[in-house]
Protein backbone atom coordinates (compact mmCIF):
# COMPACT_ATOMS: atom_id res chain seq x y z
CA UNK A 1 0.00 0.00 0.00
CA UNK A 2 2.43 2.53 0.75
CA UNK A 3 5.09 1.37 -1.51
CA UNK A 4 2.64 2.03 -4.61
CA UNK A 5 1.16 5.33 -3.21
CA UNK A 6 4.70 6.29 -3.59
CA UNK A 7 4.82 5.11 -7.35
CA UNK A 8 1.61 6.25 -8.24
CA UNK A 9 2.85 9.87 -6.94
CA UNK A 10 6.00 9.25 -9.01
CA UNK A 11 4.73 8.44 -12.02
CA UNK A 12 2.15 11.00 -11.76
CA UNK A 13 4.87 13.45 -11.07
CA UNK A 14 6.52 12.19 -14.16
CA UNK A 15 3.68 12.42 -16.52
CA UNK A 16 2.84 16.02 -15.56
CA UNK A 17 6.41 16.98 -16.47
CA UNK A 18 6.16 15.56 -19.91
CA UNK A 19 7.72 12.39 -19.17
CA UNK A 20 6.63 9.66 -21.55
CA UNK A 21 5.49 6.19 -20.72
CA UNK A 22 8.17 4.35 -22.76
CA UNK A 23 10.71 6.43 -21.07
CA UNK A 24 9.56 4.63 -17.46
CA UNK A 25 10.76 1.24 -16.17
CA UNK A 26 9.60 -0.82 -13.24
CA UNK A 27 10.80 -3.54 -11.82
CA UNK A 28 9.46 -4.85 -8.22
CA UNK A 29 11.87 -5.88 -6.12
CA UNK A 30 11.03 -8.74 -3.36
CA UNK A 31 12.04 -6.34 -0.31
CA UNK A 32 13.68 -3.45 0.62
CA UNK A 33 16.71 -5.26 1.27
CA UNK A 34 16.77 -6.33 -2.23
CA UNK A 35 16.48 -3.15 -3.83
CA UNK A 36 19.92 -2.44 -4.63
CA UNK A 37 20.19 -5.65 -6.78
CA UNK A 38 16.95 -4.50 -8.27
CA UNK A 39 18.46 -1.02 -9.33
CA UNK A 40 21.69 -2.54 -10.66
CA UNK A 41 20.11 -5.07 -12.75
CA UNK A 42 17.66 -2.19 -14.25
CA UNK A 43 21.00 -0.22 -14.52
CA UNK A 44 22.39 -2.94 -16.67
CA UNK A 45 19.23 -3.35 -18.82
CA UNK A 46 17.73 -0.67 -19.57
CA UNK A 47 20.93 2.29 -18.66
CA UNK A 48 18.24 4.83 -17.57
CA UNK A 49 18.98 8.87 -16.89
CA UNK A 50 18.26 7.66 -12.92
CA UNK A 51 16.82 5.63 -10.83
CA UNK A 52 14.31 5.58 -7.92
CA UNK A 53 14.39 2.70 -5.25
CA UNK A 54 10.61 3.07 -3.41
CA UNK A 55 9.82 1.06 -0.13
CA UNK A 56 9.11 1.26 2.98
CA UNK A 57 10.27 0.18 6.37
CA UNK A 58 8.83 0.41 9.81
CA UNK A 59 10.16 0.53 13.06
CA UNK A 60 9.67 -3.02 14.74
CA UNK A 61 10.42 -4.04 18.09
CA UNK A 62 14.50 -4.59 16.89
CA UNK A 63 16.51 -2.56 15.39
CA UNK A 64 16.33 -4.52 12.11
CA UNK A 65 15.02 -1.71 10.44
CA UNK A 66 18.54 0.29 10.67
CA UNK A 67 20.64 -2.53 8.98
CA UNK A 68 18.29 -2.47 6.61
CA UNK A 69 18.04 1.10 5.53
CA UNK A 70 21.27 1.89 6.55
CA UNK A 71 22.75 -1.30 4.07
CA UNK A 72 20.30 0.30 1.09
CA UNK A 73 20.64 3.78 1.29
CA UNK A 74 24.91 2.82 1.50
CA UNK A 75 24.19 0.90 -1.89
CA UNK A 76 22.60 3.11 -3.48
CA UNK A 77 25.07 5.96 -2.56
CA UNK A 78 28.11 3.91 -3.90
CA UNK A 79 25.98 2.74 -7.44
CA UNK A 80 25.19 6.65 -7.08
CA UNK A 81 29.08 7.30 -7.37
CA UNK A 82 29.88 4.34 -9.39
CA UNK A 83 27.94 4.83 -12.25
CA UNK A 84 27.50 9.09 -12.10
CA UNK A 85 24.37 8.74 -11.59
CA UNK A 86 20.95 9.20 -9.71
CA UNK A 87 19.83 6.11 -7.84
CA UNK A 88 17.58 7.79 -5.27
CA UNK A 89 17.01 6.73 -1.57
CA UNK A 90 12.91 6.61 -1.79
CA UNK A 91 12.95 4.37 1.31
CA UNK A 92 10.48 5.36 4.26
CA UNK A 93 11.75 4.95 7.83
CA UNK A 94 9.16 5.74 9.56
CA UNK A 95 8.72 4.54 13.40
CA UNK A 96 4.77 3.59 12.90
CA UNK A 97 2.63 2.88 9.98
CA UNK A 98 0.56 6.16 10.64
CA UNK A 99 3.84 7.85 10.04
CA UNK A 100 4.18 6.09 6.62
CA UNK A 101 0.55 6.38 5.47
CA UNK A 102 1.41 10.31 6.82
CA UNK A 103 4.25 10.55 3.82
CA UNK A 104 2.50 8.26 1.50
CA UNK A 105 -0.26 10.79 0.63
CA UNK A 106 -1.43 11.59 3.91
CA UNK A 107 -0.64 15.16 5.96
CA UNK A 108 2.89 15.30 5.12
CA UNK A 109 2.51 15.24 1.24
CA UNK A 110 3.60 12.11 -0.78
CA UNK A 111 7.66 11.80 -0.96
CA UNK A 112 7.07 10.17 -4.38
CA UNK A 113 6.52 13.54 -5.87
CA UNK A 114 9.79 15.17 -4.54
CA UNK A 115 11.61 11.70 -5.49
CA UNK A 116 10.32 12.39 -9.36
CA UNK A 117 11.84 16.12 -9.05
CA UNK A 118 14.61 15.33 -7.45
CA UNK A 119 15.54 12.39 -10.36
CA UNK A 120 14.39 15.26 -12.85
CA UNK A 121 16.60 18.17 -11.51
CA UNK A 122 19.70 15.27 -11.00
CA UNK A 123 18.65 14.24 -14.62
CA UNK A 124 18.68 18.24 -15.69
CA UNK A 125 21.58 18.80 -14.07
CA UNK A 126 23.65 16.50 -15.83
CA UNK A 127 23.01 17.28 -18.67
Amino acid sequence: EISTALLSACLETFSQQNVKQENIEIMYAPGTFELPAACDILNSKFNPDAIIAIGCVVKGDTDHDKYINMSVAHALQNMTLKYSKAFLFGVLTPNTYQQALDRAGGKHGNKGVELAVAALKIVALKK
